[in-house]
């Protein structure tokens, strides 16, 4: 069974067929339960998402409702093998008995850490499969199929950031391999999915740099200047700054300058957003 909530909430049944919940609110309560399996989730942070902070007087006896008709609806459906208990009652609240890796979530989040983990050790091609397994289970948006309340939307929030960070990632890692070259039509896609994510940027105009597109590069540099002057009033940043100064002082006409030292490209490139809490 595979509980799939990277994109739309659907249930992979025992047998292979897609499952996904007709009525709303017991998705809802559902996918909050999943993303945090063989957990206790209290019953009034269920109450808050499926009713915010002003829910009626009868909530606790509609939850209840609410659990009654997923277990008879998973039972219904033959969701899992009928020995399995899978919505279970513990005080103080009810959890959702699946494991770690029949969560896509909790998949994913297991290959960024270590993904990050084998960079941190310098295993690169190692650190670049796991980024590949995670990304892989990105289908779209997080729970796209299912009405989001307040804790949900925190839960998805994370989410989110998660992808942010193994994006990165990915990005340092193929940097380390040498492989700037074949990530720039990645990049250019990050750039626009991310418009405001300055990291980015940087590494589309450094990649463009160090393959030999000056020109290209400093065109990366006023479409990022452009964007952070229209939608917040500031400009790139320091480093960012004195990338643009080093491609505008390259030697030799539009011929790039390698930069073949590690140390050198370590001051050239941007930190990665994530790094700080590597080294902390």
């Amino acid at each position: 069974m595979q509980f799939n909530l990277i994109g739309p909430f659907e249930i992979i049944t025992d047998d292979g067929r897609e499952y996904a919940p007709n009525a709303p609110k017991i998705g809802q309560m559902l996918a909050l339960l999943a993303l945090k399996p063989r957990e206790t989730v209290a019953t009034d942070v269920l109450i808050r998402e499926l009713w915010g902070q002003d829910p009626p007087r009868s909530a606790l006896r509609t939850l209840q409702t609410h659990v009654y008709h997923a277990r008879k609806m998973l039972a219904d459906e033959n969701v899992t093998a009928p020995d399995r208990n899978l919505l279970v009652t513990r005080a103080p609240g009810y959890e959702v008995r699946v494991n770690d890796d029949e969560v896509d979530v909790s998949s994913f989040e297991r290959f960024i850490r270590r993904a990050q983990w084998e960079f941190t050790e310098g295993a690169f091609e190692r650190a670049g499969e796991h980024l590949r397994r995670a990304l892989e289970l990105w289908r779209g948006p997080v729970l796209s199929n299912v009405p989001i309340g307040p804790v949900l939307a925190g839960r998805i929030a994370r989410v989110e950031e998660l992808r942010i960070r193994a994006l990165e990632l990915r990005v340092e890692t193929e940097n380390r391999l040498g492989r700037q070259r074949e990530l720039l039509p990645d990049l250019r896609t990050l750039v626009s999915e991310y418009p405001l994510h300055e990291w980015f940027h940087g590494q589309l105009i450094w990649a463009l740099h160090q393959s030999g597109r000056r020109g290209e590069a400093l065109q990366a540099y006023r479409n990022l200047y452009r964007i952070l002057k229209k939608e917040l009033g500031l400009e790139p940043s320091p480093d960012l700054r004195r990338l643009q100064a080093e491609i505008l002082n390259a030697a030799g006409g539009d011929a790039p300058v390698l930069l073949r030292r590690e140390d050198r490209q370590e001051r050239s490139r941007p930190a990665p957003l994530w790094a700080a809490e590597v080294a902390s």
